[in-house]
């Protein structure tokens, strides 16, 4: 986790300044960026390969999410991150996504499950061979297909935005998450080939508490709290 960042992409100026925002949250969900440090406009872009205007915009939109402060002539600070923020975060996702699974669970189509089964084959390819980025790529791509087939687009919506909370890249670097996440995956597909909702859900829901326990022991091990 504490590589240097690779250089962003170069984008259209909004892009730009919602993958730097991307970047520096994933940072301080994950620890990297501990409460009470301060973002440097200029350290940042240049680590990142970018300017300092995406930089800036990002740590404005930050702000409003209260992940950073602005301290007057001082900057911007991370913002103080406790075990409640991790539990409110991960009860909102899974809220929305076991909303979202019920539907799934009654609306979908044979032929989408079937991709979803085909899309967990590529991810556990993905875990076999240790690929974090395609692991994370694999990852995504079967929660958007099985997202997709609830018909719920708004809620689907809402999830989205909420799962960019998630320090993605931390889980797929981890092997035990990812061969647990092929197994959930495989007992979701079988569920959804019943039509047993009840199951759906709870397997559904497993993943939210399976993370965040995750999450909370990585900064439990940091020692984020004290």
């Amino acid at each position: 986790m504490n590589a240097p960042a690779k250089p962003l992409a170069l984008g259209r100026r909004e892009q730009l300044s919602d993958e730097v925002a991307a970047h520096l949250r994933a940072a301080i969900m994950s620890g990297t960026l501990r409460p009470g440090t301060f973002v440097r406009l200029d350290e940042t872009a240049a680590r990142l390969g970018v300017s300092i205007t995406p930089v800036r915009e990002a740590l404005r939109t930050l702000r409003g999410e209260g992940m950073v402060q602005l301290e007057p002539n001082r900057g911007h600070v991370v913002a103080p991150l406790t075990r409640d923020d991790i539990a409110d975060i991960f009860w909102l996702q899974a809220t929305i996504a076991t909303e979202i699974s019920a539907s799934a669970a009654t609306r979908i189509t044979d032929a989408e499950i079937d991709e979803l089964s085909r899309l967990t084959d590529e991810l556990s390819d993905a875990v076999t061979a240790g690929d974090a980025e395609a692991i994370a790529v694999a990852e995504y791509t079967f929660h958007r297909a099985f997202n997709r087939s609830a018909g719920r687009i708004k809620l689907a919506w809402f999830l989205l935005h909420a799962t960019r909370y998630l320090p993605h890249h931390l889980y797929a670097a981890d092997p035990t998450w990812g061969a647990g996440a092929v197994v959930n995956h495989r007992e979701l597909v079988e569920a959804l080939r019943r039509r047993d909702a009840d199951e759906v859900v709870r397997l559904t829901r497993n993943q939210f508490s399976d993370g965040a326990q995750r999450l909370t022991n990585r900064l439990d091990e940091l020692g984020l709290w004290t």
